[in-house]
């Protein structure tokens, strides 16, 4: 009986992920969707402390242990959600992948360790229990590829969290691919040496293995530039989605399988979605170092005069608009100020003025940043424009205010072969009547690209930081 009712909870965690993911893909019932799949597997985890039995019917009785952990990892969880700031939270992303990562890592190296007898005495795979070799191949391919995938999804998180928050910088070396694709074949061939021969030094190899994949995954990251920052947090969390699955394998667990594939399944999908919206292959985001090095391969620096608006005359050119377009960038989240754009654009639309935002697929540091940085300020979500509906309504467009954006708004992406950013789909602000930048220098973007964007005719730089400009334009206009 407590075997059905664990299987009931099992299916109804596994059953409000594929509920929850699905209402993720819509802003207006991504926060119930969240809730309802926190609250599956809230139930899975229950059903499991509660009625899971071993081979013998014993129940778990390391409560101890088990409630400690929870305690501590939901306090902690629970603090630095509330507390980190929009700007961290791709970090934050990158951080919990990247437990994740680990775990599933972990549970690879216990039950290695639970197969092995005299664990650390020297013993080898001979001294594995299993009915037959056959089962031990199937066990070590399971344990191995969650090994593998989890250790490289922890390293290459955990640099990406530093590159982020820029404690870690790009780092490349002459030749350093040629070193990945080697050490990547080293450990695949190590893993197939240790599945396919038995060998007595298995613990070793298990062990090297280890150490291999961790260095794998920091060296995977560290040359990639930080423009590709969203494609590679997106493709981490496919690999702890699909180490996590290994684990469910392990474990025989429904629930634990489920949210692994559905995690790995719908990262790759958003991995290549980024990759198109960025007009680049998913090799060539891992080998082509975009961001790292693209003043160095030939973005030309143009220069040139810009014009510069005050706060008095961009107030007035909006106030008396009748369709304004905003273009939210990370300098919105690093000067926290959608609460005072949605206060501009509430004091615009009473004045009017139709106000949309246009969102572009890899506008911030991770996907869906702008979504979730204007969801906070309460947004109406009928407000936001995909790049495609954005495009279209351009040409009809009288300002466009952008917001701290940058790389998603260069015209070069069209017109300048040369550029590193050169076929990538964008934000094509520059047929709008008017165009208003707010930008807290001329500096390039984070992909090291100048934008010609700022000195075209159409253009007007309006300098400072996006919290105060936005607050004295909304002053503004309440004065005109």
């Amino acid at each position: 009986m407590a075997l059905s009712i664990l299987t009931l909870c099992y299916l109804i965690g596994s059953i409000t992920f594929i509920v929850g993911l699905k209402m993720l893909s819509n802003p207006a019932t991504a926060r119930r969707g969240n809730l309802i799949a926190a609250g599956g597997m809230s139930i899975a985890i229950a059903g499991t402390i509660f009625l899971y039995k071993d081979e013998s019917g014993n129940p778990l009785h390391n409560y101890a242990w088990i409630f400690g952990g929870l305690i501590i990892g939901a306090v902690i969880g629970t603090i630095a959600a509330k507390k980190v700031k929009m700007t961290a939270m791709p970090e934050m992303v990158s951080m919990f992948n990247g437990m994740g990562g680990a775990c599933a890592a972990l549970i690879s190296m216990i039950e290695f360790r639970h197969e092995v007898h005299n664990f650390g005495s020297g013993s080898g795979l001979e001294a594995i229990q299993t009915s037959s070799q056959n089962d031990l191949r199937v066990f070590l391919v399971i344990c191995l590829a969650g090994l593998i995938i989890g250790s490289v999804s922890f390293a290459g998180s955990m640099i990406a969290w530093g590159k982020l928050n820029g404690k870690i910088k790009d780092f490349a070396f002459k030749g350093q691919h040629f070193v990945n694709i080697g050490l990547l074949i080293l450990i695949l061939v190590l893993a197939v040496f240790l599945v396919g021969w038995l060998p007595a030094s298995g613990v070793t190899i298990f062990y090297s293995i280890l150490g291999l994949s961790l260095l794998y995954g920091i060296l995977f990251v560290m040359p990639i530039g930080g423009a590709d920052m969203p494609v590679v947090i997106s493709l981490l969390n496919s690999f702890t989605g699909v180490a996590a699955a290994c684990g469910g394998f392990l474990y025989d667990n429904k629930v634990m399988l489920t949210g692994g594939i559905l995690v790995g399944a719908a990262g790759t999908l958003l991995t290549i979605l980024m990759c198109r919206a960025m007009n680049r292959s998913l090799k060539n985001v891992l080998i082509g170092s975009f961001g790292a090095t693209a003043t160095a391969s030939g973005a030309k620096q143009q220069g040139g005069a810009y014009k510069e608006i005050s706060i008095s005359d961009a107030a007035v050119v909006m106030n008396y608009a009748h369709k304004i377009m905003i273009v939210p960038g990370y300098g919105l989240a690093v000067a926290q100020a959608q609460h005072a754009c949605h206060e501009l654009e509430k004091l615009l639309e009473s004045r009017g003025v139709d106000v949309k935002y246009a969102i572009h697929p890899v506008a911030g540091r991770m996907p869906g940043h702008m979504n979730v940085l204007l969801a906070e300020a309460d947004v109406s979500y009928d407000k936001l424009l995909e790049m495609e509906q954005a495009n279209a309504e351009f040409p009809t467009t009288d300002v466009v205010l952008v917001l701290g954006a940058n790389d998603v708004v260069n015209p070069a992406a069209k017109n300048d072969p040369s550029s590193p950013i050169y076929g990538m789909p964008i934000l094509e602000v520059e047929l709008a009547k008017a165009v208003i930048i707010n930008k807290r220098s001329m500096k390039p973007g984070y992909a090291g690209i100048e934008n010609s964007l700022f000195f075209q005719p159409k253009s007007s730089m309006l300098f400072g930081d996006a919290k105060k400009v936005l607050q004295d334009l909304t002053a503004e206009i309440k004065n005109l």
